[in-house]
C-alpha cells in the first residue's frame, strides 16, 4: 500500500456553485479536472488523504499539523455558510508523523493551533472528493517559511509514515499559481506572474520535481504564487518513486493561475532522489565559487566555519592584503542558503580597528545572532554562499530622487529609529521599495517622514 497517487490542485472558492453563482463557468476546464481527480480518488478508495494547504496555520520556522480527532468548516466568509463539511482526522498517522519528524529534527508537529475550523484551501478540494468518496480520514498539514528542501524532507517523512503504517494514502497539494496575471486581478500584473505559471506547469506536467528548487524566493514572491511549497512537499512524498504524470488543466481568467496535475504511482525509481541530487549540485557550485572568493569573503567563511565547528573566534590572519589591516569601515556580512537569506549582520561605521577585524566580528554575528534565524548548523556549512559589503561614507540627501537602488544603499532615520538597506539586492527594483523596506526594518510607519542618507559599497563575493 502506502502512497498510491498524488494531485496538484488549486482552491478558488468561486468554483463552488453557491459562491460562484455562474462565474465558475469561466473555469469549466478546472471544474472538469476536479471531477476527474475526485473520480480517481473514488476508484482508489484511500484510507487516508494527506491535504497540504497554504491557508492552514503557518509559521516561519515550523510546519503545523492539525491535532484532534475531527474538524469542520464552511464557506461563510465567502457568503455560503450553508455549504460546509466535517472531517475525521487520522490520529494514528498524525502521531507517527510527528514522532518521525521529531526523530529527524524536522520542525513539524501539532503545537500552535490558531483555529480549528477547516480553511478553504482544504475545503475546496474536498468539496469535489466528497462527491465520490467519503470513507477516508484526513491529515491536514500547513506550510512554513523553511527552505524548499525542508519542505521536501517533510514530504519524505509523510511517505515513510504511510509505508510504516501500510496505509493506503493519497496526497492532495492545494495551491493556486500566480495571483498577478492581469491588471484587473487581485494583485495586479507583474511579468513574473505568467513566467511563473509557464515554468511551474512545465515542471509539474512532466514530474521533473528537481526543478522546483530552482525557483528563487524572490521570483516566487514577485509572481504572487501560493502553492509552490505545497507542491514541493508533495514532490517529497514521491521521492524515489516512478510516477505517471498528467496535466489535466490550466486556466487563469480572473488573474489567478489554476493548474491541475495528477501523479499515478507506478513503482520505484531510485534516480528520482531529487533533494539529494539538488544538494550535490549545490555543493559543487559552491565549491567552484569558493575557489574564486577574494580575501574578504575567505576571511568571513573561515570565521564562520571555525566558530560554528569549535565555538572559537579565529585569530587575525597575517597573510591578508594590507588594505584589510589599514582600512576602517562599516561592514555587512551576508549569508545565503539555497538562494535565500540565512543571516545578515553589519555595522554602519567602523567599530573595530580594521576592516579585517570588522569582518570577523560581523561574520560571527551573522551566523549566530541574527534574530530572524536560528544559528547556522555545522551540516549547513558546505551549502552557504557568503558576501561581504564594505560601506563607504554616509551622505545626507534631500530627496529620494538622489537614490539609485543599484548604486546606493539607504539609511532612513526618525528620532532614534534608524534602518539600513544595502544596494543592488535581489527583489528590490525601485527606490520606493528600498525606502519602504528600510522603514520596516527600523519600525518606522510607511507614511512617516524620514531623513535620508545614502552610501556606496564595495561588494565582495
Amino acid at each position: 500500500m502506502g502512497i498510491t497517487a498524488a494531485f496538484m490542485v488549486p482552491h478558488p472558492p468561486l468554483i463552488i456553485p453557491d459562491i460562484g453563482k455562474g462565474q465558475e463557468r469561466a473555469i469549466q476546464d478546472t471544474i472538469n479536472a476536479f471531477h476527474e481527480i475526485a473520480r480517481r480518488i473514488g476508484m482508489l478508495k484511500p484510507e487516508t488523504i494527506i491535504l497540504i494547504s497554504p491557508h492552514q496555520t503557518m509559521y516561519a520556522d515550523y510546519f503545523h499539523i492539525s491535532p484532534g480527532k475531527e474538524a469542520k468548516g464552511d464557506f461563510g466568509q465567502f457568503g455560503a455558510s450553508h455549504v460546509g463539511m466535517k472531517v475525521f482526522y487520522d490520529t494514528e498517522f498524525t502521531d507517527k508523523l510527528c514522532q518521525l519528524a521529531d526523530n529527524k529534527n524536522l520542525p513539524a508537529g501539532m503545537l500552535g493551533q490558531r483555529g480549528k475550523s477547516l480553511d478553504h484551501g482544504t475545503m475546496v478540494p474536498l468539496f469535489f472528493v466528497n462527491q465520490y468518496w467519503q470513507d477516508y480520514q484526513l491529515v491536514r498539514i500547513g506550510l512554513s517559511g523553511c527552505s524548499l528542501t525542508t519542505h521536501y524532507e517533510l514530504g519524505q517523512a509523510i511517505r515513510e509514515t504511510a509505508d510504516f503504517l501500510n496505509r493506503q494514502t493519497v496526497i492532495i497539494a492545494s495551491g493556486d499559481l500566480s495571483h498577478r496575471l492581469k491588471e484587473e486581478g487581485p494583485y495586479g500584473y507583474r511579468k513574473e506572474g505568467p513566467e511563473y505559471d509557464s515554468r511551474i506547469m512545465d515542471v509539474m506536467e512532466t514530474g521533473a520535481f528537481m526543478d522546483l528548487f530552482d525557483f528563487s524566493e524572490d521570483f516566487c514572491e514577485k509572481a504572487g504564487e501560493c502553492g509552490h511549497r505545497s507542491f514541493t512537499i508533495m514532490a517529497g512524498t514521491l521521492d524515489r518513486t516512478k510516477v505517471e504524470a498528467k496535466r489535466l488543466s490550466y486556466e487563469g481568467p480572473f488573474g489567478v493561475g489554476y493548474g491541475v496535475c495528477c501523479y499515478q504511482v507506478c513503482g520505484e525509481d531510485k534516480a528520482r532522489n531529487f533533494k539529494e541530487r539538488y544538494e550535490e549540485k549545490q555543493r559543487k557550485e559552491i565549491a567552484q565559487r569558493q575557489e574564486k572568493e577574494d580575501s574578504y569573503v575567505k576571511l568571513a567563511r573561515a570565521t564562520i566555519e571555525t566558530y560554528i565547528r569549535t565555538g572559537e573566534i579565529i585569530n587575525l590572519p597575517e597573510s591578508l592584503p594590507q588594505e584589510m589591516y589599514l582600512q576602517k569601515a562599516g561592514v555587512f556580512v551576508s549569508i545565503k542558503k539555497e538562494g535565500s537569506l540565512r543571516g545578515c549582520i553589519g555595522t554602519l561605521a567602523a567599530t573595530c580597528s580594521s576592516v579585517a577585524e570588522e569582518i570577523i566580528h560581523n561574520a560571527v554575528s551573522a551566523s549566530t545572532k541574527d534574530p530572524r534565524f536560528a544559528p547556522v548548523e555545522p551540516a549547513e556549512l558546505d551549502r552557504l554562499t557568503i558576501s561581504v559589503d564594505v560601506l563607504g561614507e554616509m551622505e545626507k540627501i534631500d530627496s529620494p530622487a538622489m537614490l539609485d537602488v543599484k548604486r546606493y544603499g539607504v539609511v532612513v532615520s526618525k528620532g532614534r529609529k534608524r534602518g539600513l538597506l544595502l544596494p543592488n539586492l535581489d527583489g528590490v527594483d525601485t527606490v520606493e521599495e528600498q525606502i519602504a523596506i528600510a522603514k520596516r526594518k527600523a519600525g518606522i510607519g510607511e507614511r512617516e517622514a524620514v531623513s535620508l542618507e545614502r552610501f556606496e559599497v564595495v561588494r565582495h563575493f
